[in-house]
């Protein structure tokens, strides 16, 4: 019995288990939360269950008069191993009232406090492992916090010790642990049927439960062989229930003792890591989060009366689990007795045995509650007076009422010690910037392979920080550090040189790696790292070199903590530098282009630094980021180089040529993905666009919005061709021998073929340094010529150059970017893109004709990258939409549509939508015409065309921006409703579009009597950027 419950189709027998993905069941619940919305019912094996997942129905079931906790089908299968302990007893059964009265003295205030020199034993554990470790090595957060929160709840409640830090592999408590509650999960999801034809997870299942009875049974008898102290295993042996006298079975302290031991170190292992990852993809969070500690705890141990003061870290805790509680949530029912159905909101009808599951993951993104920014993270909306003012139901990770977690204030003040002592001490950056949260699951959630480099902080090497710990310096200020990222003495003729870059795409660390290659080229010892790595270690005794970008007006992602750090830092940390930067940008951004560059240069100019050259700069747009970048670079090497010498541009690699090895190597951060299928989308006489199906690898995730990030490969036949310019054998081998290459390793043999297809821009334009080197082997000036380089030589078969020069001259392949134009509520395994064809004589598109060539089965590398936070769906349905799109800008918009259409098909109720598009000819480039034709007829959306080769049949709109115009008044109602503007195309036609919105705003204060200027009215415009509206364009 349920009324007004939507539920996905059930099959007999199996009902919906199929709707359930047994490895990232969160993650199924939240997409059929995300289709279904606040409430939704599921048949697990005639096992009925509701999933709710808003503010208003958790705090409803949270009312104990009316519901209890319930031991679900999850819950059910980890009672095979702690059977009636704390947290998977039922209400009713005795042992569990004994030892809830019976414990909880254990964890009351002075307890607690008296655990914190044991907890400040193993934190300190933790960072000397990651002292010693140096600033290079990659920490597996979730492995490290798993170990400090294992040794500090056995050590403290149980006066025992794992010593996680001093074995490279976990101890098997961990493993067996891990297995079963993974196992636990897949069994709630298994008939009797597959667990009998799966007869070795059945064994592998209960030999890891011994392996936890076990521990559990050494720290008893270890205790019972010799006096021990007053702690929780003191309290289970000798504690006394207050209201039976009775005191806990030998059976009901296993179960606890596991359970303790489990609950007690993974969910608050995963509480930190989430924090960490939070702080490090925000760092303006983690530079005030480490000012915290700073102006609280200074230079000295942490001691116990920090812990309250360090009220920001706090709210960055209670902030990650808002956002990632790490027990996902937890079910209940109506309390034993419950006559008839009851009703939920005043509309749901659940039957009196129901078990409904809190999805925590979702109500703690409530919009209703937490605002369209719902899914940001912000400390600041977690601090005391805004975090009392929640709603009830707003804030569970720790359960509810008399069945929430007894541990509490032990997580907690283990979580700010551990936090405060990292932040002290280290400077901390991801190994991959470029990293998005992916989630690793048992019963509990932790980010899976969240990998980072911690460096001590300026002034602490690791004697010192031994000492700090154990309190031997209390006061010490921080000193200059005495080494900088360019540890090694330089061999170099020239001395060291330091290259630093803020990458997005590639491209800023490709022109880094170029630069270095010549900057060895002149006897300069050069180290090449992000920005991030810059952080409390920025030399001061040789040249630096900056290069970056800006994205959506803040710095790329490896560039972040960098920049909150030197807003921040002390003058001291650059004065006598000698510095200069080079920034890419693109002028149709006109309010940020350049600003990072600028922003830097003003910084470290404003702190003491020297610039060493001119700041460089290139507008992406024109085409000319390797000319530009050339003639930056010749007016800034006689600025560095010791000797003053000239440097000839012929190649520095000594090549070692052979035919009989096919090696291979690729850099980028990439994952295998098949081809599902590929299709033209455009009649033949209209400009070719194609859709292209992908399977993903299992675990890459992404959101309608984002993009898909392809590694290419060159053209077969611009590889031959080279081929046959040099003389080349197919199957030619080639090894560095001597010199270097950005990205081209020495001393490997791999083969020319896979070097020409695989690493280089092959079917770059030439920049006007490669022509000057063509130039030098010719008799011609070539400084005109058009085209790539291979272009160049095959109409100059005169010209002679060395391979290695060849190779020298282009740049490292880098991925491209296509907006994903599907959404993962259809299918999350699957991704699609679509794009227009480059193939014309004087230019083939390295990667669309790549695409073009990929039949269904073709195997191609991808990533998934996250699109700007304004550039997605709101998060408040009922927020109207307008989409604004000409020829492939429909594709990420196809995404959007898609993800509104399952849910109307799920019976939701969404806010308005309008799309806007543009292209030629109804009948030629039309694309997704019959889709959007169906989603309209389902009330998805209302879609308006302009067809400016046909524009007779769209009302006289030959442009998108003409029916934009047009639409004025529907735009204007729609905006008024709070609707949010979305638009992708080319640059052009992102220009055009926002003169028009210009235009109406003037026009709408001269209906009003008001005064506009355009000027003014362009503010107004850019001041809504990444507010009211969203901008995607591209060249």
């Amino acid at each position: 019995m349920a009324s007004n419950v939507p539920q996905p189709k059930a099959w007999p027998i199996i009902g919906n288990v199929l709707d359930v993905d047994t490895v990232n069941m969160t993650q199924s619940f939240e997409r059929l939360a995300d289709k279904y919305g606040e409430i939704y019912k599921l048949d697990l094996l005639g096992k009925p269950t509701y999933v709710i997942s808003s503010v208003a129905l958790v705090a409803e079931v949270c009312d104990e008069k009316r519901f209890c906790k319930k031991i679900d089908t999850f819950l059910n299968q980890l009672r095979l191993a702690v059977g009636d302990g704390l947290f998977t007893a039922h209400n009713h059964e005795h042992n569990w009232g004994v030892a809830h009265r019976a414990l909880m003295p254990a964890f009351g205030p002075l307890p607690i406090q008296a655990m914190y020199d044991e907890m400040y034993d193993i934190a300190s554990q933790l960072v000397s492992k990651w002292a010693r470790d140096g600033a290079d090595h990659e920490i597996n957060v979730t492995d490290d916090m798993t170990r400090l929160t294992l040794d500090s709840i056995a050590l403290c409640a149980m006066d025992y010790r794992f010593n996680s830090f001093y074995h490279e592999e976990v101890h098997e408590f961990i493993r067996a642990m891990g297995d079963v509650l993974l196992e636990s999960g897949k069994r709630a999801m298994r008939s009797k049927i597959e667990a009998w034809l799966n007869p070795s997870a059945e064994k592998k299942f209960f030999a890891d439960i011994a392996t936890l009875k076990k521990v559990a049974q050494q720290c008893i008898d270890r205790r019972r062989a010799g006096p021990g102290k007053k702690d929780l295993l003191d309290a289970m042996l000798n504690g006394k229930d207050p209201k039976t006298g009775e005191k806990l079975s030998d059976e009901s302290i296993i179960n606890n003792m596991i359970t303790f031991l489990v609950a007690g170190h993974e969910t608050t292992s995963g509480m930190l890591s989430f924090t960490l990852f939070y702080l490090l993809k925000n760092p303006e969070t983690l530079q005030r989060a480490q000012q915290e500690v700073d102006s609280v705890v200074g230079s000295g141990p942490i001691e116990f009366k920090h812990i309250k003061e360090l009220k920001y870290i706090e709210a960055a805790l209670r902030e990650a689990l808002r956002l990632c509680p790490t027990t996902v949530g937890f079910s209940v029912g109506p309390v034993p007795g419950t006559k008839g159905p009851v009703t939920l909101a005043g509309k749901y009808v659940l039957p009196p045995d129901a078990v409904i599951m809190i999805l925590g993951t979702r109500s703690g993104r409530d919009p209703k509650v937490f605002g369209e920014d719902a899914a940001e993270f912000k400390p600041e909306r977690m601090h005391d007076e805004h975090f009392n003012k929640l709603p009830p139901g707003a804030w569970k990770p720790f359960g509810n009422g008399m069945r929430g977690c007894i541990g509490r204030p032990f997580a907690w003040q283990e979580a700010i010690l551990a936090l405060g002592i990292i932040l002290q001490n280290f400077n901390l950056r991801f190994a991959d910037p470029s990293y998005e949260l992916k989630i690793a699951e048992t019963l509990t959630i932790k980010p899976d392979n969240l990998l980072i480099k911690a460096q001590l902080r300026d002034g602490i090497d690791p004697i010192q920080l031994s000492k700090k710990l154990h309190g031997e310096i209390r006061t010490a200020a921080r000193e200059e550090p005495a080494k900088h990222l360019a540890s090694s003495k330089s061999s170099g003729d020239s001395g060291q040189l330091t290259i630093f870059f803020g990458s997005s795409a590639g491209t800023c660390e490709g022109l880094a790696q170029s630069l270095a290659a010549s900057a060895r080229v002149r006897g300069f010892d050069t180290v090449v790292k992000s920005l991030d790595a810059a952080v409390d270690r920025f030399p001061k005794d040789h040249p630096v070199i900056i290069i970056t970008c800006t994205y959506e007006g803040q710095p790329p992602d490896n560039a972040k903590i960098f920049v909150e750090w030197l807003k921040t830092a002390d003058r001291s940390k650059f004065e006598g530098a000698q510095v200069t930067i080079f920034g890419c940008g693109h002028r149709d951004w006109v309010s940020t282009y350049q600003k990072m560059p600028r922003t830097i240069e003003g910084e470290l100019t404003a702190k003491g630094a020297a610039l060493l050259a001119p700041r460089g700069e290139t507008d992406t747009s024109q085409g000319t980021i390797l000319d530009d970048f050339d003639a930056w670079t010749s007016r800034l090497w006689p600025s560095i180089s010791a000797d003053g010498k000239e440097y000839s541009s012929a190649s520095s690699l000594e090549l070692r040529l052979s035919t009989n090895s096919r090696a291979s190597h690729l850099h980028h951060k990439v994952w295998d993905a098949k081809v599902v299928s590929n299709r033209r989308i455009t009649s033949l006489e209209a400009p070719e666009k194609r859709h292209v199906t992908i399977s993903l690898p299992r675990d890459m995730q992404y959101d309608a919005g984002d993009y898909l990030a392809v590694l290419p490969l060159n053209n077969q036949q611009l590889v031959s061709r080279v081929l046959r310019r040099f003389s080349l054998p197919w199957d030619t081998a080639m090894t560095i021998t001597s010199g270097s290459h950005a990205t081209i390793p020495e001393n490997r043999e791999l083969p020319v073929a896979l070097i020409l297809s695989g690493y280089i821009e092959l079917g770059a334009r030439a920049s006007r340094k490669s022509r000057d080197v063509l130039s030098e082997h010719s008799k011609l000036s070539l400084a005109d010529e058009r085209g790539s380089i291979i272009d160049i030589l095959e109409r100059h078969p005169d010209i002679s150059i060395p391979f290695g020069t060849f190779l020298e001259l282009h740049m490292p392949l880098r991925l491209r970017q296509y907006s994903i134009s599907s959404s993962p509520l259809a299918d999350p395994s699957l991704a699609t893109i679509t794009f227009s064809v480059i193939e014309s004589d004087e230019h083939i598109g390295t990667a669309t004709s790549y695409l073009k060539s990929l039949e269904p089965g073709s195997t191609l590398q991808v990533a998934v990258k996250k699109s700007s936070a304004a550039f997605h769906l709101p998060l408040d349905e009922s927020i109207p939409v307008i989409m604004v799109a000409a020829g492939t800008g429909l594709a990420p918009f196809r995404g959007f549509l898609q993800e509104r259409a399952v849910k109307a098909e799920a019976g939701r109720q969404l806010g308005e939508a309008l799309l806007f598009v543009g292209c030629r000819d109804p009948n030629q480039d039309k694309i997704f015409a019959e889709e959007l034709a169906q989603w309209e007829n389902l009330g998805v959306v209302k879609v308006r065309y302009a067809y400016s080769r046909a524009s007779e049949q769209s009302d006289g709109c030959r442009y998108v921006q003409d029916r934009v115009y047009k639409e004025a008044a529907e735009i204007a109602r729609l905006f008024d409703l709070g609707a949010r503007i979305y638009i992708c195309g080319s640059g052009a036609m992102g220009r055009s579009v926002s003169d028009v919105a210009v235009r109406l705003l003037v026009e709408e204060a001269e209906d009003k009597g008001e005064k506009l200027s355009e000027e003014d009215a362009r503010l107004r415009w850019e001041k809504w950027r990444g507010e009211r509206y969203a901008l995607d364009v591209f060249d």
